[in-house]
């Protein structure tokens, strides 16, 4: 399958030797959509076949790998639970700075999500993200590679996540099934 060409806009600084002050810290990294990219409307996850689904209608106009978080069976319940949740929320909001290779937060807890928690006396947690691989590496690229090792997120290689957040907005629908 060819894909099709990315647009990335980078605002790099280079000091101009080496007893030069230092280059001043680059800002937010725009990243731009190309036109030729389909249209999604949401997306679907199934967390037992570790897929991410971009869907316009019942067509999946892309299909991702993904891990999840270090318990991935059952719904999230409460914060520390290394789960993953399960039901509908949305995409709200894109960090190009996160400690990950990008990442766009999922609008977990939700109403049901509080109040369930609220009736067992837990916290219910939060920030749950869809993101690429840590800037940092604390294990081997393999161990990110094939096995769940989130905290409760659902993550992705770094490539996959740049169509990812290219392909999606903010507001749009995520279906997180079993």
């Amino acid at each position: 399958m060819r894909l099709p060409k990315i647009t990335l806009t980078l605002s790099l600084f280079l000091a101009a030797a080496a007893h030069a002050a230092p280059a001043p810290r680059v800002g937010r990294v725009p990243l731009l959509a190309d036109p030729h990219l389909p249209h999604v409307q949401y997306v679907l996850v199934k967390k037992s076949a570790r897929r991410l689904y971009l869907m316009n209608g019942d067509q999946v106009v892309r299909s991702f790998r993904i891990h999840l978080g270090l318990m991935p069976n059952g719904p999230k319940e409460r914060s520390g639970d290394y789960r993953t949740p399960v039901g509908w929320y949305h995409l709200v909001r894109r960090d190009p700075r996160s400690e990950f290779f990008l990442s766009i937060q999922i609008s977990y807890p939700n109403r049901a999500d509080r109040a369930r928690a609220r009736a067992h006396h837990w916290q219910p947690g939060g920030e749950i993200m869809i993101h690429g691989l840590p800037n940092h590496l604390h294990s081997s690229l393999s161990y990110y590679l094939h096995s769940d090792w989130t905290d409760g997120c659902i993550a992705l290689s770094d490539a996959n996540m740049m169509q990812i957040w290219m392909m999606t907005r903010d507001g749009m629908p995520i279906d997180i099934q079993p």
